[in-house]
């Protein structure tokens, strides 16, 4: 049995592939010792779909040899399929119902995400310790800060959001997103670039989508 994992949304893989970093990723599997997992919903978000549009398709065709060389890979023989996709849609169903505003309710994480986030908890279950990689902030702050996502919402919005119901669930899901990733391969001596080189790490993926703030790169770069 495997004793750690860290299960990836789509973001995450995304952000290393468009840096051109995806032997960065292959070099942290082999550091990590555990197991890189990825749901169906984000392989069909990360492969299967942008294998289909021509602009993608290069990328597509790079991450889907990370998932033929098991650096990533679908977790089917640790947890069963047909409870994974019972899990997401009832965490699905949870999360987009917590958020009301104008009416309605707010749809605030996609189905990739959200079936990250139900295989986070059935590994935990079965007492594999795991991490969930997300460069999103909407999905890291419902885990971390639920109500301070709320005031967002509602200075976005303009407008009143009430939040329904609380997820408690979410307070055992510890959050990474690649900026991490990327600064625990620099202090490994996995990058192979000189000067300013941690920066650079930062800013690439801030700008390919990680959220993370000018301060954090700040106070990251002095660590």
């Amino acid at each position: 049995m495997i004793q750690k994992a860290i299960v990836f949304d789509s973001g995450t893989i995304i952000n290393f592939a468009m840096n051109g970093m995806t032997d960065l990723l292959r070099q942290l599997k082999a550091e990590f010792k555990g197991k890189f997992f990825i749901t169906e919903d984000v392989k069909y978000e990360i492969i299967d779909r942008p294998l289909k549009i021509s602009r993608f398709e290069l990328e597509a065709l790079v991450i889907n040899k990370l998932l033929e060389d098991k650096v990533i890979e679908l977790p089917y023989d640790i947890v069963d399929k047909s409870k994974l996709q019972t899990k997401t849609n009832e965490i699905n169903d949870m999360l987009n119902h917590t958020y009301f505003a104008r009416g309605e309710f707010m749809k605030i994480m996609d189905k990739g995400e959200v079936s990250a986030v139900a295989l986070c908890l059935l590994l935990a279950e079965k007492g594999i310790k795991n991490a969930l990689a997300v460069d999103e902030r909407t999905t890291r702050m419902m885990c971390e800060m639920p109500h301070n996502l709320l005031k967002i919402f509602q200075d976005k919005l303009h407008t009143r959001v009430e939040m329904k119901r609380e997820n408690p669930f979410l307070n055992e899901i510890k959050v990474i997103r690649s900026s991490e990733l990327m600064y625990i391969a620099y202090k490994k001596g996995l990058v192979k670039l000189k000067n300013h080189v941690l920066e650079a790490l930062l800013y690439a993926v801030k700008f390919k989508g990680c959220a993370i703030s000018f301060e954090e790169i700040d106070r990251m770069k002095n660590l």
